[in-house]
């Protein structure tokens, strides 16, 4: 497809108020959109919101578990701006860190209702408009889509199912000239990571077993960069770090072999009894 002009395109973001979401805000800004955060602390999406040039940000309240909530941002979307052009499904939650054996359904179920319901709920609402203008819908996903996801089973969960909904969405949007992109990234920096993943001696532990490479932090200007490129060149997915793409590549060999390592692994046992029993 050519490429696609970012100039005075209309941009709704779930989860835009802190983290990913408002630095993505922030890139598109600069690159000539209009973005709408939404996010369900709207103190925070108004913040941002006021710290984009030229008043290009638009703040609301939004929570992507309710249909009725996310229809309404899009209403307001449309009210304001006219059109929708871009939906990026940001809103996200990494949940407990813990094994399944510890963990409720009630707790996997409230991962899955932000990061698998949420984003349906907001493709479902976005969907008509942003097929209007041919735009383009994004949906963030993670290497945890395709890398053995113990201690945190719900989240990895999710991510191969927003992977999933990308890939049909892919093929059956192609005929009304719009499209879907999903981002696949690493561990970005951010407060839920460093509130999740750093705060945790045992979930450090368990991530020691991957290799160091592949554990490298992106900043989340740097992802919300490769977003804005990847929607001005109509991808259909980005990776961020590139050095994921082989193993991504090879996950039908390489998934298997690493399984089988990790479970072997006497540090990766530890650090699981340890959060499974704390």
């Amino acid at each position: 497809m050519p490429r696609y002009s970012l100039t005075d395109k209309v941009v709704l973001i779930t989860g835009a108020g802190r983290g990913l979401g408002a630095a993505t805000a922030a890139t598109l800004t600069r690159r000539g959109a209009h973005v709408v955060l939404a996010d369900i602390d709207l103190p925070s999406a108004e913040r941002g919101a006021a710290s984009l040039p030229n008043g290009r940000g638009l703040a609301l309240a939004c929570d992507v578990t309710r249909l009725d909530s996310v229809e309404g941002a899009v209403r307001r979307t449309l009210d304001e701006f006219g059109r929708l052009d871009v939906v990026v499904a940001n809103a996200g939650v990494l949940g407990r860190n813990t094994t399944f054996r510890a963990l409720t359904p009630d707790q996997v179920g409230s991962v899955l209702s932000v990061n698998v319901a949420g984003v349906v709920n907001t493709v479902s609402a976005a969907l008509e408009p942003v097929l209007r203008s041919r735009g383009q819908i994004v949906l963030i996903s993670s290497v945890f889509a395709y890398i053995n996801g113990a201690g945190a089973i719900p989240y990895a969960m999710s991510k191969a199912a927003v992977e999933q909904l990308g890939r049909g969405l892919r093929v059956e949007l192609a005929g009304h000239g719009a499209s879907t992109m999903t981002a696949y990234f690493s561990i970005i920096e951010t407060d839920m990571t460093r509130q999740s993943l750093d705060a945790d001696p045992h979930l450090q532990s368990l991530l020691s077993a991957s290799p160091d490479f592949l554990l490298t932090r992106i900043q989340p200007e740097a992802a919300a960069s490769a977003i804005a490129d990847g929607l001005q060149r109509r991808r259909t997915s980005i990776t961020v770090p590139g050095r994921w793409r082989p193993l991504a590549a090879l996950r039908g060999v390489a998934g298997p072999l690493f399984d089988r390592k990790l479970a072997r692994d006497a540090v990766v046992r530890d650090a699981l009894a340890h959060l499974e029993n704390r």
